[in-house]
C-alpha cells in the first residue's frame, strides 16, 4: 500500500490558522464582516486578487510584481488590497500553500484502493498533470518562488513540497521494488527525473489549444515507465545506486 500522510498535518493545522487569521483581519488588525453573505463575498474578493496575483506573479517574477501592481491588476485600491492581504509574502505563501495541500489530497484520494505501481504511476501522472493543466500559473509560481519565502513561511511550504516528494517517492520505490531483474536504478534521480519532466510543462503545454491533459499524462507516464524498464534492460542486471535519500 502506499504510505498514506495524514490530510491536515500539524503543519498543515498550523498553515490553515494562519491562513484563517489573515483572512480574520486586515493589515490594521480590523475583523473582516462576520455574517454570511458578507463573509462569503469577502472571501470570493481574496480568492479572485489571488489569481490575479498568480497570474501576475507568473508573467512578471515575484520581485516585479508589486503590491500597486497587484492592486492595479485587480482592479482594486491599493489600501483595499491590504485590507485583504497584509504583504506580498502573504499572498506568495497563501498561493504556494493552497497549491500543494490542494495537489498532495487530491493525489492521497485518487490513489487510494490502487495497488499495482504502475497504475499508481499513471494516477500520480495524471493527478499532476490534470491540476496544472488547470492552474498553469501556479505551477509557473511554485516552481519558481519558494526561495522567496522567509523564516517560517519558507519552512512551512518547503515541508509541505517534502510531503508530497515522500509520496511521490514511495511511488517510485514500490514500481523499483517490483521489477525483480536484479537492476536497482538511482531512486532519488529517478523520482527528480519524474519531477522535472511534470514541472516543466509550463514552458511548452498550452492546455487551451494543445492535447488533452488526459493524452499528455498517458504519455508521459508511458515514456517514463519505459525508460524504467529500459534502465534495466541497459544495465543487464547491475544494481545502481539505491541508498535512500
Amino acid at each position: 500500500m502506499v504510505r498514506r500522510i495524514v490530510p491536515w498535518s500539524p503543519i498543515a493545522v498550523k498553515s490553515q490558522k494562519k491562513y484563517e487569521q489573515v483572512f480574520d483581519s486586515d493589515s490594521n488588525g480590523a475583523t473582516a464582516p462576520k455574517p454570511a453573505a458578507n463573509r462569503q463575498n469577502f472571501d470570493e474578493k481574496q480568492r479572485n486578487i489571488l489569481r490575479t496575483a498568480t497570474g501576475l506573479i507568473a508573467r512578471v517574477g515575484y520581485e516585479k510584481a508589486s503590491m500597486r501592481a497587484v492592486a492595479q491588476a485587480a482592479g482594486v485600491s491599493l489600501a483595499g488590497l491590504y485590507h485583504y492581504f497584509d504583504s506580498k509574502e502573504t499572498m506568495l505563501f497563501l498561493i504556494q500553500f493552497r497549491t500543494f495541500t490542494s495537489l498532495l489530497g487530491t493525489l492521497r484520494e485518487n490513489l487510494h484502493g490502487v495497488e499495482q505501481p504502475e497504475d499508481q504511476l499513471r494516477v500520480l501522472v495524471k493527478a499532476h498533470v490534470s491540476y496544472f493543466a488547470a492552474h498553469m500559473d501556479a505551477l509557473k509560481v511554485c516552481s519558481h518562488e519558494l526561495e522567496s519565502l522567509s523564516g517560517p513561511s519558507h519552512e512551512e511550504i518547503r515541508r509541505i513540497r517534502h510531503d508530497y516528494y515522500e509520496l511521490t517517492r514511495s511511488v517510485i520505490d514500490r514500481l523499483i521494488d517490483s521489477a525483480d531483474n536484479g537492476a536497482t536504478p538511482d531512486r532519488y534521480v529517478a523520482t527528480m527525473s519524474l519531477f522535472g519532466m511534470l514541472n516543466w510543462l509550463y514552458r511548452w503545454y498550452d492546455p487551451e489549444r494543445d492535447r488533452s491533459p488526459s493524452l499528455v499524462a498517458n504519455q508521459l507516464a508511458s515514456q517514463f515507465l519505459h525508460g524504467m524498464r529500459g534502465y534495466a534492460e541497459g544495465n543487464g542486471g547491475t544494481a545502481g545506486n539505491g541508498k535512500k535519500r
